[in-house]
């Protein structure tokens, strides 16, 4: 037995051309543009990276892109102020502080002072909650990727057992909330969980988000599973070289698996692609129009 591959790469420009239209339309029938402004405090240079990706696929799909670049030893008042206008500026409908923030700011202060409207990352304490109970919010990037490529592959969730390997905030935890969502059976599993192989054998969805290179092995994985890799790991290739793995062993889990994400190539591009869907989503919620279709939960 041999996995089908899901192809996220795929999957995320399809996902960007849907957006691409939403955004059109838009334009078209209520003269409204979607802005996205982008917050980048320091010089690290993998946010540099990820800032001009997330800047040129905002252009690409016709949506207006906002990029402030502060000094690393920008103190917290500056940057609470730039927040503020943000939240104030009607052109933007989504704000996004890139993160790791510089150490001497306080990362749950400056996420929360972003109006929970314009929170594309969905990481404010009000979307954190929203979600939690099942009400309308902004669902963070990665998780809601996820979702779209699992329901895109099974269809109805509805009764499959899950397993979340990773307890982050990020990631874990609003995972485990879309799976209840969709009406899953749903277990939180991570470094401290007995006997995690056997926890992992009964599931039907694995999601492995740990940040642990290939932790997890093809002989945990339930033939037929589905295995959703959200781990991006550098390690060492030989000759002074490298190359990413995921958190899930892809070779041997392949052998098991009904369906597999690759690392690189699987979750990766749809985080951006599902941050542009978050701000037509805000954009269509600040203006009282219908939620667009496809692109939210």
């Amino acid at each position: 037995m041999t996995a089908s591959i899901i192809d996220g790469k795929a999957f995320a420009a399809g996902l960007r051309d849907t957006v691409a239209g939403h955004v059109a339309a838009l334009a078209a029938d209520h003269g409204l543009v979607p802005g996205l402004a982008v917050v980048l405090v320091g010089e690290d240079p993998a946010s540099q990276v990820y800032v001009r990706s997330k800047g040129k696929m905002t252009v690409e799909v016709g949506m207006r892109s906002f990029e402030h670049r502060l000094a690393a030893d920008t103190d917290e008042a500056t940057l609470l102020k730039v927040i503020h206008d943000l939240n104030n500026d009607p052109e933007v409908h989504g704000i996004l502080v890139q993160l790791p923030l510089p150490d001497h700011l306080d990362s749950d202060l400056v996420i929360n002072a972003i109006d929970p409207a314009k929170d594309v990352d969905g990481f404010h304490i009000s979307n954190v909650g929203l979600l939690a109970t099942g009400q309308k919010a902004m669902v963070p990037c990665t998780p809601l990727g996820c979702l779209l490529m699992l329901r895109a592959h099974h269809g109805n969730l509805s009764g499959m057992e899950a397993v979340v390997i990773g307890r982050s905030n990020i990631v874990g935890k609003p995972m485990a909330q879309l799976l209840l969502g969709e009406s899953c059976t749903v277990t939180i599993a991570h470094s401290r969980t007995r006997d995690l192989p056997g926890v992992v054998r009964r599931a039907d969805i694995v999601v492995a988000a740990v940040g642990r290179a290939q932790m997890v092995p093809g002989d945990w994985i339930k033939p037929g599973a589905t295995v959703i890799d959200v781990g991006i790991n550098r390690i060492d290739a030989g000759e002074g070289k490298t190359r990413l793995v995921g958190d899930v062993d892809f070779d041997s889990a392949a052998a098991v698996a009904g369906a597999i994400t690759p690392v690189p190539g699987g979750v990766g591009p749809m985080t951006i692609a599902c941050l542009l869907a978050n701000t037509v989503t805000a954009c269509c919620r600040a203006n009282g129009l219908p939620e667009p279709e496809g692109l939210t939960v």
